[in-house]
């Protein structure tokens, strides 16, 4: 028996406020490409069953664009006659219950099965069972419900277990509402064939459990994902159960940095030939205060002109850091303050430079918070 497994697709999710030449947000459109990646191998791979563990839109109520695409993609897995299950995560969960969930709109497909009432569902098929535990906003009521997915074990067939949620506090997302599986229950684990998760967005075993699997997600929906390797789980359960992780192609994240005490020679020896269409991250380290006035992140942005996107992070010497007490701090403003260290820490003339300047960008922010008081 061949399972493909696979979580956390996101799909609707945006960032970067970035265009493609279809007017649609790049980010958008790199999640809709992770998915339709899937959706190919599943074409070729044609395994006995589909499994997805949660999350497949990236709000409850995904945007008209999210829903079509996500219809035109389940039409192709719906035509390949391999039966599909799909649980709800807590991002296609509604929080009201005077919502309709998202997942409902598969239900017309003959080969689609959805699992979202946030109750145990039995999906059974002629030589398996897959027990369904789709993500519950209310946790008393979940370990009654994971007490009937016991109850419903088929000694004779194989058992499948699909939640979405965070087993162990190392899993944890810190997400609102997330759902974390009661430890007392984990001895269910070693009743099962296999144990498919959806939530953390890495892929790898769980503890000592080696039939309890995350697949991650497919792409990130954050820069601190650093994961570079997304992708889905072909697992095979005969005798033995065998696991194998298949990548697919995601843009990449590139990590530079440039190293301010050497400022000049640092930005000459930066390798820029990798960052083609990436999402770049750069960390200036060992800056000064002088420095931070001076080097703006436009300047660091142009050094990588073909970058999709480049962050800038700031780090400083820990020369720089401010020894105050907090009385000091109290007796100033906060403009008046950062003045007086700037003041400290200046050679020659460079405070009477840099004055009118953080005076300019103290008078922007204050304008700002006038605005949205």
């Amino acid at each position: 028996m061949k399972i493909l497994h696979y979580s956390d697709t996101h799909l609707g999710y945006n960032d970067l406020d970035i265009l493609n030449d279809d007017n649609i947000n790049q980010r958008e459109a790199d999640f809709y490409d992770a998915f339709s990646q899937v959706v190919d191998q599943i074409e070729k791979i044609k395994p006995d069953y589909i499994i997805h563990t949660g999350d497949l839109f990236h709000r409850s109520s995904p945007s008209n664009r999210a829903i079509t695409f996500a219809l035109k993609e389940f039409k192709r897995i719906n035509a390949l006659n391999i039966p599909c299950i799909m649980i709800a995560g807590n991002h296609s969960t509604p929080r009201s219950i005077l919502s309709s969930p998202i997942l409902k709109i598969f239900e017309d497909y003959e080969n689609i099965y959805v699992s979202y009432e946030q109750s145990y569902k039995k999906i059974e098929f002629e030589d398996v069972v897959f027990h369904t535990l789709p993500h519950m906003n209310d946790d008393t009521k979940a370990e009654e419900q994971i007490d009937k997915c016991e109850e419903n074990i088929d000694k004779n067939k194989k058992n499948i277990m699909m939640m979405h949620c965070s087993v162990g506090a190392w899993y944890l997302m810190q997400e609102f509402g997330e759902w974390v599986y009661p430890t007392d229950k984990e001895h269910l684990f070693e009743k099962m064939d296999y144990v498919a998760l959806g939530h953390w967005h890495g892929f790898g075993n769980v503890g000592k459990y080696q039939n309890v699997y995350y697949s991650g997600s497919l792409e990130r929906t954050s820069l601190n994902d650093k994961r570079n390797n997304k992708g889905f789980v072909i697992v095979d359960i005969e005798d033995e159960l065998e696991v194998n992780f298949q990548n697919i192609d995601i843009r990449e994240i590139i990590s530079k940095e440039i190293d301010c005490e050497d400022y000049e020679a640092s930005i000459e020896a930066l390798d820029i030939s990798d960052t083609k269409d990436a999402l770049v991250e750069v960390k200036l380290k060992n800056l000064t205060t002088m420095q931070s006035i001076d080097i703006q992140n436009s300047n660091i942005k142009a050094l990588f002109p073909e970058a999709m996107n480049v962050a800038v992070k700031r780090e400083f010497s820990k020369e720089t850091y401010i020894q105050s007490s907090i009385d000091d701090v109290q007796a100033l403003s906060l403009e008046n303050f950062f003045l007086e260290h700037v003041k400290e820490q200046s050679i020659d003339n460079e405070y009477d430079r840099l004055k009118p300047k953080i005076q300019e960008l103290f008078s922007k922010y204050e304008e700002a918070q006038d605005d949205s008081m």
